[in-house]
């Protein structure tokens, strides 16, 4: 028996989106067709409609996972309790490894503009995540944690644009989550000048 021979593996809706996401990733969403994520899962386009009822839907469910994995963070306890500026450490991090352990996830909903229904949907959740972190870094200005002369929604959008950034270059195995997400908080936390005595 050959490879060719062998039995496809079988497609749920769940490997279907995962291949989807790395298809919209790659292409991009408006530059990706079915006929792509077809020929990349090895299936049929007809095969994708028994799982699915279009592109859009594969879209929905992959802003979704990223949507809620964000919004998980946000709900861990160290996010959660303690002083603001400790709770907005842990939110960096965790989104930097979140973003690179959810790669084609993230990617896509980095790149949504809202064009369609659910890129509308997921543009308004992420500002309401955005909204919360601003509140957060509000809440480290009023502790004297954080520079009171930034203003926080610009402080955040930083932050998260440096972190976000990491979908446009990272390649696996070039450096680890962890390293990248260290090196986030620390320039977002402590910047790059070295301490001097």
């Amino acid at each position: 028996m050959t490879a060719l021979d062998a039995p496809r593996k079988p497609y749920d809706i769940d490997s279907l989106t995962d291949v989807a996401l790395r298809v919209f990733a790659e292409r991009g969403y408006d530059g990706a067709s079915m006929d792509d994520v077809a020929r990349a899962a090895g299936i049929t386009k007809a095969s994708i409609y028994h799982h699915v009822s279009g592109k859009e839907a594969l879209l929905e469910r992959g802003l979704g996972r990223a949507l809620d994995a964000l919004f998980a963070i946000i709900e861990e306890p160290e996010a959660r309790e303690g002083r603001a500026i400790e709770r907005l450490r842990h939110i960096v991090a965790r989104v930097a490894e979140t973003t690179l352990q959810l790669l084609p996830e993230l990617t896509v909903l980095f790149r949504v503009h809202g064009a369609s229904k659910s890129e509308r949907e997921a543009v308004e959740r992420r500002r309401a995540f955005d909204r919360h972190v601003t509140e957060i870094i509000a809440g480290a200005q009023r502790d004297g944690d954080v520079r009171r002369d930034l203003d926080p929604r610009l402080a955040s959008r930083l932050i998260f644009g440096m972190s976000n950034s990491v979908v446009e270059w990272y390649r696996s195995g070039t450096l680890s989550r962890e390293t990248i997400a260290r090196a986030v908080v620390a320039i977002a936390f402590e910047g790059i000048a070295a301490r001097r005595g």
